[in-house]
């Protein structure tokens, strides 16, 4: 094996002790083991657990946004809302051990790249559309960024439910998703207000 493959095989390696293990339960042994190889091996090309983590993260980051940039082609913001759920429900029926790895409880000095830091990075992508549609509608752009964590928050842990449940069918979930979610922005209130607390 080459330098490269032998990299590629670790991370292959790590990413699914990552998915069914966590990092805490992930040891460097564990990954020479099941790749025939000595722990100095993993340390020479990673320079540690955290190292191998920090690279299956990063790429896993990496595929599930540019899924998801991908599927935001023109449209419509409702078609908008329902190619970014499908396209995070895709990736977690075909990427299970990398969505387990992006889910889980990450390590407390873990680099950017858990999976909230994930979903604030498409909430920003999302956030821009929803801007664009709260002018046209006379509502206030700044609250898009509320609005975007909000809605992003939601189909994210959805997600979360799907990958263990997996029923109903993944289109139906995103269909639910899309209803509650678009329904709800189509009769936004250009200032909304408690019903059971008055303001101070």
């Amino acid at each position: 094996m080459s330098a490269a493959q032998r990299r590629e095989q670790l991370i292959t390696i790590g990413r699914q002790l990552f998915a069914e293990r966590g990092f805490d339960g992930t040891s460097v042994e564990e990954v020479a083991a099941r790749a025939k190889v000595s722990k100095p091996v993993v340390y020479e090309h990673f320079g540690g657990k955290e190292g191998l983590y920090a690279v299956v993260v990063d790429r896993e980051v990496r595929a599930l946004l540019d899924r998801i940039t991908a599927a935001l082609t023109a449209g419509h913001p409702r078609e908008l809302l329902e190619q970014a759920a499908l396209a995070l429900l895709d990736y977690i029926e075909e990427e299970p051990h990398g969505f387990r790895v992006l889910a889980r409880q990450a390590p407390v000095l873990a680099p950017a790249g858990t999976f909230s830091s994930v979903m604030n990075d498409v909430a920003h992508q999302v956030e821009h559309i929803l801007a664009a549609e709260f002018r046209t509608r006379d509502l206030e752009p700044k609250l898009a960024e509320l609005y975007s964590q909000a809605l992003v928050g939601m189909v994210a842990l959805v997600g979360q439910w799907w990958r263990e449940a997996r029923k109903p069918k993944k289109e139906v979930v995103a269909a639910h998703l899309v209803n509650l979610a678009w329904n709800g922005l189509s009769n936004l209130e250009a200032r909304p207000g408690l019903t059971t607390r008055r303001p101070r």
